[in-house]
C-alpha cells in the first residue's frame, strides 16, 4: 500500500503564515513548525530541569513539529479572522479536527496508533498542549520582534497583544525562557558572534 502522507507534510513550505499583514520576513508553515518544536522542546526541558516537571521533552517536541500539520489541507487561516467570532471558531475548530483525521488516515494502518498523540489535537496530553500552546505563542511574539526590528509597522499590535499574553501565562518555564534566552534575538549574527 502506497501513502501520500509524507507527500502531503512535504507541501507545508508552501503555506504562508501572517497573511493578511505585509511581511518583511516570508514565514511557512514547515518553518515555524520546526521553530515551535525547538522552543516547546526548551519548555519542557526548563519544566523538567527547573521545576521537577514530570514531561518527556523529546515527545512534546515530536508533537510541536505536527501541530498545524493539517494547514496543509485547511491552509493558514489568520488568527483575526479564525477569531472573528464564535461561529467562524467552532466552524474552523471543527474543520481543523476533520483535516487532522484525514491526515492520520492517509497513514498505513500499522502506523496510525503511533501518529494518534502527533497528528489529533484531541489526543495530546495536557501538558503538552500546553507547552507547545505557549511555545506556538512564544514564536509569534519572536517573528512580530523581528518584522519591528526590519522597520515593519505592521506588526506592532500583535506583538504588544502576544507579549501581554505571555506575561500572564502562570508557566514559570515561558518566564525562564523570556529571561534567559529571548533578549539575544535582538542582536545581529556579528555581534552574537563577537559578545565576551
Amino acid at each position: 500500500m502506497s501513502s501520500h502522507f509524507f507527500a502531503y507534510l512535504s507541501k507545508l513550505r508552501w503555506i504562508r503564515r501572517w497573511g493578511l499583514k505585509r511581511n518583511a520576513i516570508d514565514e511557512n508553515v514547515m518553518e515555524h513548525s520546526w521553530e515551535v518544536a525547538t522552543l516547546a522542546h526548551a519548555l519542557a526541558l526548563i519544566h523538567k530541569r527547573d521545576f521537577g516537571g514530570q514531561v518527556d521533552p523529546n515527545a512534546v517536541a515530536t508533537a510541536a513539529l505536527y501541530h498545524d500539520a493539517s494547514e496543509v489541507i485547511t491552509g493558514d487561516l489568520p488568527s483575526p479572522v479564525k477569531y472573528h467570532n464564535r461561529d467562524i471558531t467552532q466552524a474552523y475548530k471543527a474543520l481543523e479536527r476533520a483535516a487532522e483525521r484525514d491526515l492520520l488516515n492517509l497513514l498505513p494502518e500499522r502506523l496510525r496508533q503511533d501518529y494518534r498523540e502527533l497528528l489529533l489535537e484531541d489526543e495530546l496530553p495536557a501538558l503538552h498542549h500546553k507547552l507547545i500552546k505557549a511555545a506556538d505563542t512564544l514564536a509569534a511574539y519572536i517573528k512580530c520582534q523581528a518584522e519591528l526590528r526590519a522597520g515593519n509597522p505592521e506588526f506592532a499590535d500583535a506583538a504588544e497583544d502576544l507579549r501581554q499574553r505571555l506575561s500572564a501565562l502562570d508557566m514559570p518555564e515561558v518566564h525562564v525562557f523570556l529571561d534567559t534566552f529571548l533578549p539575544s534575538y535582538q542582536l545581529t549574527l556579528d555581534q552574537l558572534l563577537n559578545r565576551k
